[in-house]
């Protein structure tokens, strides 16, 4: 497995916050580790280690030149690396427009690789003319830590919870929190869990931008809202218990989503809008809601904050529909093409 992006490794997941990819990228790792495969992980980590079964390598070391299964992730020029790989599969988390950019097209023209998407809205971006092997839909896995965790029980407070990117529609909800939600639900709280390092140097590039919007939520304490740090899984199951829904606008740049499973798996109802992959994370009307409007997005998070028959209802289903896809269960999506 070969990443070119931020610098992350081995220990990245376990202490501190990570990115959605390089959050997938570990964790499928670990899970093919667990089946029973040696895994090899070339990225732009700082150094050699062996963690939970998994191999890290610095990406300038070089990488061999087979492998029974080689997965590139979501950059270019890993996509020719390890020629002689008896499987090749070419991982993206971005809807595939960007596919048709000349430095990709000839890669997938000339090697065909396997290209595998996380959600029928993310395969659908691909231009059906690109060039590559079979496209297959393997969704992210949801980690242990979120399905095990032991959910809360009684309704907690009218305590909302964002987690994702400051810059995917976090100043249109503290907007839509401060006059339509908050004032009419006495002593509701919105906690912000986000910031700029869980981004590593792609949030550097952009702090100007995150910085701003941080800089709104902190000023809107009056209005309940929490500004708090991003932190790692383990203690954000932990904290998911406490809050009565996850509120999320959707970005069009998303195309798996993890902040969503990760809080439907802990039995957090989620109200989102049909905007990129965020639909496909919340069964409408039972495990949260999916708005049609500004209007509805803010009828719909009042509900939950207040109505203890809708979200004992809605935690109940969360909790029954929404645990059955683990890291385990992507790993054996990848597994398939792993023919010896």
């Amino acid at each position: 497995m070969a990443d070119d992006g931020i610098t992350f490794d081995g220990d990245s997941l376990a202490t501190g916050p990570l990115g959605g990819a390089e959050t997938a990228f570990v964790s499928l790792a670990e899970a093919l580790a667990v089946r029973g495969h040696k895994v090899y992980i070339y990225n732009n980590c700082g150094r050699e280690m062996d963690r939970a079964g998994v191999s890290w390598y610095p990406l300038d070391r070089g990488l061999p030149d087979k492998a029974d299964m080689y997965i590139a992730n979501r950059g270019d020029k890993l996509i020719p690396l390890v020629p002689s790989a008896h499987t090749r599969i070419f991982w993206i988390h971005n809807p595939a427009g960007y596919l048709k950019k000349w430095r990709y097209f000839s890669k997938l023209f000339s090697l065909r690789p396997i290209i595998v998407f996380s959600s029928n809205f993310h395969v659908n971006s691909l231009p059906w003319w690109i060039p590559c092997g079979e496209k297959v839909i393997i969704p992210y896995g949801i980690s242990k830590v979120f399905l095990e965790t032991e959910a809360t029980i009684s309704a907690p407070a009218p305590r909302a919870v964002f987690t994702s990117s400051p810059l995917r529609s976090l100043d249109w909800l503290l907007d839509i929190w401060a006059t339509a939600i908050q004032p009419k639900v006495p002593g509701a709280e919105l906690h912000v869990f986000s910031g700029i390092k869980t981004y590593g140097e792609h949030g550097m590039r952009r702090v100007d931008r995150i910085q701003s919007v941080l800089d709104k939520a902190r000023a809107l304490s009056s209005h309940g809202v929490v500004l708090r740090e991003p932190i790692a899984k383990r203690e954000l199951a932990r904290e998911l218990m406490d809050f009565r829904t996850l509120l999320y606008r959707g970005d069009p740049g998303e195309t798996y989503c993890l902040a969503v499973g990760e809080a439907q798996a802990l039995g957090v109802p989620a109200v989102v809008e049909n905007i990129g992959c965020v639909a496909e994370r919340v069964i409408d009307g039972v495990t949260g809601f999916v708005a049609v409007d500004d209007a509805n997005f803010a009828e719909r998070a009042r509900l939950l904050l207040l109505d203890d028959k809708v979200w004992e209802y809605q935690r109940t289903a969360a909790l029954r529909h929404q645990r059955s896809w683990s890291w385990d269960d992507a790993a054996a999506g990848f597994e398939q093409f792993l023919t010896l």
